[in-house]
């Protein structure tokens, strides 16, 4: 179980008692506790679409080499029925289950049998036990940090299965990609429903739990705060990194085998798409510590928003780059492929230099050098839930200075990249750059509009010193 509650609930009480005698102390904290009308019909809409969205772009590349207009146009003109393209489209096999319940099993054991050994021997790694921010409800749950490890074991069976063991083919992730897609979504509903029953009725901290009255928001957007197994088994840290993230990396290079398979050669673009997420995923492990600290961990609650999401939006989504290039493999002129290179690079310095720049000045409370200088910083007053009031600090200098979310322009740097890769031959691929437009945009939002409403005055101060909050003179 999690750690105990500082204020335990009564067991005799209901939720909906616990929902609206805890709404007057915990005010925004975490997702919303009425919803509106838009929420309702977004919720509706991602429930219905996000599936079939994720089911079209896998259906585009599997029976029209990649073209998003092609499936549409078709159904529309009679060429072909709906019917038709789901009966082309592979179900569900024994192998494909078999292999997705071996993979999660896998990734289950590594996270909760084997205590962490790389903050041991790797200078500058934060892993092992570790505490997460304070909820609602005064909990602080522990962490048993060791996604890296989990990673780097993953990864040495894979490449030992590559070059000595062969115990199945390097494209096994390609070749059963369909298949494995309905067993994604079948962890994916379960899980989400299991966290909405868990909630209601056995949650692990019932005051950290927030109800709508909605079935379709609460379903969405979770009930409790950080559902838990046991001691150990947190369903936020695992499937928001384990089994998604660590599977991005090899499903990328299944797809370069696959590659190599049907053209006889790995292109330079999948080799850049490979080593720029690579780097990616690495970063996300190398600080799993800090990400206790992100909104996904410190603001959301764990529904099918985070369940589903990390089982199939995650890698199906978000590795279209690697899927695309098995069927169209492009090679990239050297200047071209430099220049993406050097977009993709100088992305993950912005978004990580920006961090640890947030990071630094927080652990030190404003005591260090940032860009070789003082930090500049807007002083601030806020009232918390128990009516105490407490002094915080914005930063004004360094990346934070030139914008108020530049960690997410880097991101974006990065994720154009990957785009780029690919040249400029289908859409499909620039898929991934749109929705990380729209979803750090809407993120960006979400966290200045829960500023505003913390710091009130403070928070209009701090904008007015940093005007922009991505594109400096733009937005």
């Amino acid at each position: 179980m999690a750690t105990k509650s500082l204020h335990d609930a009564p067991k005799t009480r209901s939720p909906g008692s616990i929902a609206h005698s805890r709404a007057a102390t915990q005010g925004q904290w975490g997702r919303a506790w009425e919803v509106d009308w838009f929420s309702l019909a977004s919720v509706l809409c991602l429930l219905l679409f996000a599936p079939l969205l994720v089911y079209y772009f896998v259906m585009a590349c599997d029976q029209y080499s990649c073209s998003l207009t092609a499936p549409a146009l078709d159904v529309a003109t009679g060429r072909a029925r709906l019917s038709d393209i789901w009966a082309r489209t592979p179900s569900v096999t024994k192998e494909a289950a078999q292999l997705y319940v071996l993979w999660v099993a896998f990734q289950v054991l590594l996270y909760v049998a084997l205590p962490d050994f790389c903050h041991k021997f790797l200078p500058g790694y934060v892993g092992g036990v570790q505490e997460g921010a304070v909820t609602p409800a005064g909990v602080v749950n522990k962490y048993n940090i060791n996604g890296l490890q989990a990673w780097l074991i993953t990864h040495l069976v894979w490449l030992a299965n590559a070059h000595c063991l062969a115990w199945f083919s390097p494209t096994i992730i390609f070749d059963n990609w369909i298949p494995l897609l309905w067993c994604a979504n079948g962890l994916g509903y379960a899980v989400s429903t299991f966290a909405m029953i868990k909630g209601y009725f056995f949650p692990t901290c019932a005051e950290d739990c927030k109800f709508t009255g909605n079935f379709f928001y609460n379903y969405m957007m979770g009930v409790e705060f950080n559902p838990r197994i046991g001691k150990w088994f947190d369903f936020k840290l695992f499937f928001n990194g384990r089994p998604g993230i660590v599977a991005w990396t090899l499903i990328n290079l299944s797809f370069a085998a696959k590659q190599r398979e049907l053209h006889g050669q790995v292109t330079n673009a999948m080799v850049l798409v490979n080593v720029l997420q690579a780097i990616y995923v690495l970063d996300f492990f190398w600080n799993e510590a800090w990400y206790l600290k992100t909104i996904d961990i410190c603001h959301d609650h764990f529904g099918w928003y985070l369940g589903w999401g990390d089982c199939v939006w995650l890698p199906y989504l978000y590795t279209l780059q690697g899927l695309y290039l098995v069927y169209h493999p492009v090679q990239l002129s050297t200047p071209y492929a430099a220049g993406v290179l050097l977009l993709g690079l100088l992305g993950y310095y912005i978004f990580r230099m920006a961090n640890h720049q947030k990071d630094l000045f927080r652990r030190t409370d404003g005591r260090c050098l940032i860009w070789g200088r003082k930090p500049k910083v807007i002083e601030c007053v806020y009232t918390s839930a128990d009516g105490q009031k407490h002094r915080s600090k914005l930063l004004v200098s360094g990346f934070w200075g030139v914008a108020r979310h530049l960690n997410y322009t880097g991101d974006l740097m990065g994720s154009l990249a990957y785009c780029l890769a690919c040249g400029g031959g289908h859409l499909l691929p620039y898929f991934y750059v749109v929705y990380m437009s729209v979803l750090l945009t809407h993120r960006c939002l979400r966290d200045e509009h829960r500023c505003a409403n913390k710091y009130g005055g403070d928070w209009a101060r701090y904008t007015a010193a940093v005007p922009h909050r991505l594109l400096p003179g733009v937005f």
